[in-house]
């Protein structure tokens, strides 16, 4: 119960605030989306540009844990994508969006504060590790697919769906930040104290700003419809995934206990808002996806609390 508590309760009381400021009328969607903007498009870049820039890059990136965690994302992928459209007779492109619920785990909003309240800072480095490729190869997979399902038939070059892709890809805010820290831990260019001192300032303000921004912008979904759907996307991302995680670590790669937790924990995560703006976007499967992000948030108080009790 200590656990509950003491880690896990502090991340979704700032989240219940932001939702129930929202509900109360003091938080309106233009105020919910200011904050949000700030946040992902300007805060978490840079606390990502801070953590991948101080990374030591070659303890961080432990085959077992990427393969542990990546494994399991892919397979969530395919389970949800095909069970949508196998199961429950979805239109390919909603197929994907569905799918891309599966697959992308709040790996930042969620997994980086509750993996430090519950083994402190320096067990981080699996974490942003697993972060440092979660957006690209992820967003480049499931656009890859969404395009691909949009323009079967119409003849789009190779050429041309390779360029969509990356410009998709490259433009994201996070994945600009993940670049820049990238660059900086490479070249290892020296930079003065003053700079130092400006990204820790923006970078403290990410984390709360964000998860009080998600709860108004969880306030705006509405559980309805499509039950059967929804809780295949729930299991996907709260079970399954973190299931194959904890066996591949375990049983096959035997990661060390900081990258079990790492690859585990992050698993874990219920869907990002991430995975209602990819539907959004492309305008298909918005009210499933929409949907399954909130009830997968509230359900992962208790789910991320038993993976808690299993992890070492």
């Amino acid at each position: 119960m200590s656990l509950l508590l003491d880690v896990i309760m502090p991340v979704f009381l700032i989240i219940g605030f932001g939702y129930a400021m929202a509900r109360q009328g003091l938080f309106n969607d233009s105020a919910v989306d200011g904050v949000m903007r700030f946040a992902q498009n300007f805060a978490v870049p840079v606390l990502l540009f801070r953590s991948i820039a101080q990374l030591d890059l070659g303890a961080a990136y432990d085959v077992g844990l990427m393969l542990s965690f990546y494994i399991g994302a892919l397979t969530s992928f395919a389970f949800g994508l095909l069970g949508a459209r196998l199961l429950f007779r979805r239109p390919l492109t909603d197929s994907v969006a569905i799918g891309f619920a599966c697959l992308f785990s709040n790996s930042l909003l969620l997994g980086l504060p509750i993996t430090e309240r519950a083994y402190g800072a320096d067990a981080l480095a699996g974490n942003y590790a697993i972060i440092s490729i979660h957006a690209p190869l992820l967003y480049a997979l499931g656009i890859a697919l969404m395009e691909w399902a949009r323009t079967t038939g119409q003849g789009l070059s190779m050429g041309a769906l390779g360029r969509q892709i990356s410009k998709a890809t490259l433009s994201q805010p996070l994945v600009i930040g993940i670049a820049c820290g990238f660059a900086l831990n490479l070249t290892g260019l020296p930079m003065p104290g003053a700079f130092w001192s400006a990204v820790d300032m923006m970078a403290r303000a990410a984390i709360p700003a964000a998860l009080f921004g998600l709860g108004g912008v969880l306030f705006r979904y509405r559980p309805e419809g499509d039950k059967a759907t929804i809780a295949m996307i729930c299991f996907a991302s709260l079970i399954l995934h973190p299931g194959i995680a904890w066996v591949l670590g375990t049983q096959v790669f035997d990661n060390d206990t900081a990258s079990l937790r790492s690859s585990v924990l992050t698993a874990a995560m219920a869907p990002g808002v991430n995975a209602y703006m990819f539907a959004h976007l492309y305008g298909v499967a918005k009210r499933v996806n929409a949907t399954a992000v909130l009830v997968a948030t509230a359900l992962s108080m208790g789910t991320i609390w038993v993976w808690l009790q299993i992890l070492p």
